[in-house]
């Protein structure tokens, strides 16, 4: 009997074993992505066909991106995340999330992240403001030459050669660029022109004295009812006054790969010789000296806060309560604003101001002004680029990704646009996941935004009548031999320039000559010289 016993047991272990080998057999692999198990740590062989090959997915991994900006407090990320996540289930047996770096101080905190030796996977990059080149000289990205074929096919295929030049650091390509994308951004002041026409200004403002003009205009009008003509905070928003200035009035063109703005091309047609614009130019004109006086005249007058230096106000959350009437930003985000305004202030009439309307002083975006890095230390970096080839090229994923749920963030009107829903509440449901590294014209423009400007083409248009080609796009500068320098540098701005754009920095003539003697203490000189000497170099290799 238990003889009988112990081979009925042996029997059905036997059955068991192979009804679980012909059910492990029939579901070991799809070309859907997807075997219908849920269980995340599933060890069941899985596979996709994708760009012609079969890639095995059968480990469960979660892919980083990281982004810049604040991470939205009202929920929205978390339900917008769960509906990509189950995409991504389906499609790439992954989930994906998003790492915000907050705005403030935005690029030391970018800048530790990259260099703490943490596992990113995607990461939003950029030559002109997010430091790509040098993160690439630090060894922060991994080489995608041999991957990108393979994991991100369709992108790999897209992006014309030259375009792949722009993102090659030392014979490896260590980006994507994001060159398929209509945009521009060149900043500029914003300003109310329901009070312009208040004040007397029926033309578009296209100085800086016109502007000044308004700012009068708004304090005389409402400044006893407590608005700030221009509420600004931040050192970063006060140095870019400084930016604007130099734009509007000489033809210097910023190097960008050089940092904190310590070098400038002399012209579109001198662009390979540096010069400073911190000291006078050789035309003899102090630009610096003249916009310290400028903006003591401005501080003077009350056109910003006493104590703007500790402002922390959000600029255009005081702008849309009626508090202040300026905003500085670019052309981008002032075509969305707009209409964003006018909901909140019906007949506001947002206008703009960009900054190189009073010189013709433009060049064009650079095709990595934004762009998408994997990290040198990520582990499944092969997953990370079969996520972004989705995002850049799957309409399903894209919409998800950058503009929300149909429905919660967005319709499709009966003119095919993309507007807003019934009730949308930009506190409630509002969502952005930031992604500047990869939008695609190919689906912003089959759904054109019902909530951009209505004349946004002819803003656009006006500007690719006078702007001149991007010319630093393939320089790399090596600041090995100047490190110390640049840091001092960085140093003697970050205490002095914030001050000196806002009036704050007592009489503009001895603030100035200060600054300037700093800068020499700290090596200046050592840098611009050896900026020419690479950027002699570059042009060189170009000839």
């Amino acid at each position: 009997m238990e003889k009988r016993k112990k081979s009925l047991i042996r029997l059905f272990a036997l059955f068991f074993a192979v009804v679980m080998a012909i059910s492990v057999t029939a579901c070991g692999k799809t070309t859907s992505g997807n075997d219908g198990n849920d269980n995340k740590n599933s060890n069941t062989s899985k596979t996709v066909t994708w760009g012609g090959k079969e890639i095995d997915i059968s480990k469960f991994v979660t892919i980083t991106h990281l982004s810049l900006g604040d991470k939205p407090t009202n929920g929205q990320y978390e339900a917008v995340k769960a509906e990509w996540d189950k995409y991504l289930k389906d499609k790439l047996n992954c989930a994906l999330e998003i790492e915000y770096v907050g705005w403030t101080d935005y690029l030391t905190k970018y800048n530790l992240l990259l260099a703490s030796g943490e596992n990113l996977d995607l990461i939003n990059t950029a030559s002109d403001w997010l430091e790509m080149w040098p993160n690439a000289q630090r060894g922060a990205f991994l080489a995608l030459n041999d991957l990108l074929p393979v994991y991100a096919p369709i992108t790999w295929e897209s992006i014309p050669e030259d375009h792949w030049a722009e993102v090659t650091f030392k014979g490896d390509i260590i980006a994507i660029p994001e060159d398929m994308y209509s945009q521009w951004i060149n900043h500029g002041f914003m300003y109310r022109g329901d009070w312009a026409r208040e004040i007397g200004i029926t033309q578009p403002i296209k100085s800086w004295d016109e502007f000044q003009v308004y700012l009068q205009g708004v304090k005389d009008l409402y400044g006893d009812k407590g608005v700030i003509p221009y509420d600004i905070s931040g050192a970063s928003n006060m140095k870019e006054m400084y930016d604007g200035w130099t734009i509007s009035k000489s033809s210097l063109i910023c190097i960008d790969p050089v940092p904190d703005g310590l070098a400038y091309g002399k012209s579109d047609d001198e662009w390979w010789v540096v010069v400073s614009r911190y000291f006078p130019l050789d035309n003899g004109y102090d630009m610096l000296l003249d916009f310290a006086t400028e903006m003591k005249e401005w501080a003077d007058a009350g056109y910003w806060r006493d104590d703007v230096l500790n402002n922390t106000a959000d600029t255009w959350t005081q702008f849309k309560a009626g508090l202040t009437g300026t905003r500085q930003h670019h052309t981008q985000t002032y075509v969305y604003a707009y209409k964003e305004l006018e909901r909140e202030i019906p007949g506001a009439d947002l206008q703009f101001f960009p900054w190189s309307e009073e010189s013709k002083n433009l060049t064009k975006m650079s095709i990595t002004h934004g762009a998408t890095a994997v990290g040198a230390r990520c582990q499944n970096p092969e997953r990370a680029l079969m996520v972004y080839d989705l995002i850049r090229n799957d309409e399903t994923m894209y919409r998800l990704f950058n503009w929300g749920i149909e429905g919660v963030q967005y319709i499709i009107n009966e003119k095919g646009q993309r507007d807003l829903p019934e009730g949308y509440n930009t506190e409630q449901h509002s969502f952005s996941s930031n992604f500047w590294g990869g939008r695609m014209d190919k689906f912003e423009l089959k759904y054109p935004s019902a909530t951009i400007i209505d004349n946004w083409k002819e803003i656009y248009d006006n500007f690719e009548s006078y702007a001149k080609p991007y010319r630093y796009g393939r320089f790399v500068f090596d600041k090995s031999s100047v490190e110390s320098e640049l840091a001092a540098l960085s140093d003697v701005i970050n205490r002095y320039l914030p001050a000196i754009c806002v009036g704050k920095a007592g009489d503009p003539a001895a603030a100035v000559e200060a600054f300037r003697r700093e800068l020499k203490l700290a090596g200046y000189d050592k840098v611009l010289e050896e900026v020419q000497r690479q950027l002699t170099e570059f042009k060189n290799s170009l000839d």
